[in-house]
């Protein structure tokens, strides 16, 4: 099982989704930039305040994840927690 940030972000469908996350459902909105090299994410929380917004970079040496104004913990935690 490949559980890759990279893998897990490349699994959810491109545009509008809805997924689960600690029996809460937010709508996903993910975004594919520079065939592949960039992604955002913004997830919303359906019946609450909750949000998880991210951008991921792939870089000819790196990868990068960039948290909007929120700690890479909690969009850690987001991403391989999230039921699709």
């Amino acid at each position: 099982m490949n559980d890759s940030l990279l893998h897990i972000i490349q699994t959810i469908p491109e545009g509008y989704s809805t997924v689960l996350f600690e029996n809460k459902k937010y709508g996903l909105t993910k975004t594919t930039f520079t065939n592949g090299k960039s992604y955002k994410i913004y997830a919303e929380e359906l019946q609450g305040t909750d949000f998880i917004s991210l951008n991921y970079y792939l870089t000819s040496t790196s990868e990068l994840l960039k948290p909007c104004e929120m700690p890479a913990e909690k969009v850690t935690r987001f991403l391989r927690g999230m039921v699709i």
